[in-house]
């Protein structure tokens, strides 16, 4: 079996003008990961707050995410930040994110500051996108699932704190290992049996944003 690293970025805003100059809209200000080991359990964890260059943590980015510049104020810029969290990494692991936004993040990362980091970009070479998984094992590929719908669905008892790094790869760490774990994929009870008696949705359900 392998080991895997389940990783989530939080991002701020860059504006028109330095946009040109980093070529991307959004700028790393958080890495949070969890280690699942060959036994498919949790054996570490990993979180560093990144300092923006280009970017800037407005209100609406510290309200959702409940970081503030003084927490990026002395930390490490993203060419020491990625550095660090690839060491952390085993040199057997594969990363699992939800949805490919924090890999195309990455990659924003590391071309617009021309960053060399090449065991990251060996990771990214086998970046696994959870939720293209899991709406696979929901039988509807069509469909992006949200991370919050899709633990409730999977009748996981999640942590609160959305738009944390490490809160939400933790949360993503539960689902995968799930995933991994049953060859029949288990959907909560009450769910399910709507579904089967016709009078549930999946796509009716309400979450909180």
């Amino acid at each position: 079996m392998s080991k895997y690293v389940i990783v989530d970025l939080e991002m701020c805003r860059v504006n028109k003008e330095n946009f040109k100059a980093f070529g991307a809209k959004t700028e790393l200000i958080q890495i949070g990961a969890v280690l699942v080991d060959d036994n498919l359990e949790i054996a570490d964890t990993f979180m560093t707050y990144v300092k923006p260059q280009y970017g800037a943590i407005d209100d609406f980015i510290e309200k959702l995410t409940g970081i503030s510049p003084a927490n990026v104020a002395n930390a490490p810029e993203s060419k020491e930040a990625i550095q660090l969290f690839t060491d952390w990494i085993p040199d057997d692991a594969q990363i699992v994110s939800w949805s490919e936004s924090d890999a195309d993040q990455i990659i924003s990362e590391l071309d617009g500051k021309y960053i060399d980091n090449p065991k990251m970009e060996d990771l990214l070479d086998t970046w696994i996108d959870c939720q293209i998984t899991f709406s696979e094992k929901m039988n509807n590929t069509r469909r992006s699932y949200k991370l919050s719908e899709a633990l409730i669905i999977a009748d996981i008892f999640y942590d609160e704190g959305e738009h944390d790094a490490l809160v939400d790869a933790k949360n993503t760490a539960q689902l995968f290992i799930k995933m991994e774990k049953e060859e029949e994929f288990q959907i909560n009870s009450y769910l399910k049996q709507g579904e089967q008696n016709n009078s549930f949705n999946f796509g009716n359900i309400k979450m909180k944003k």
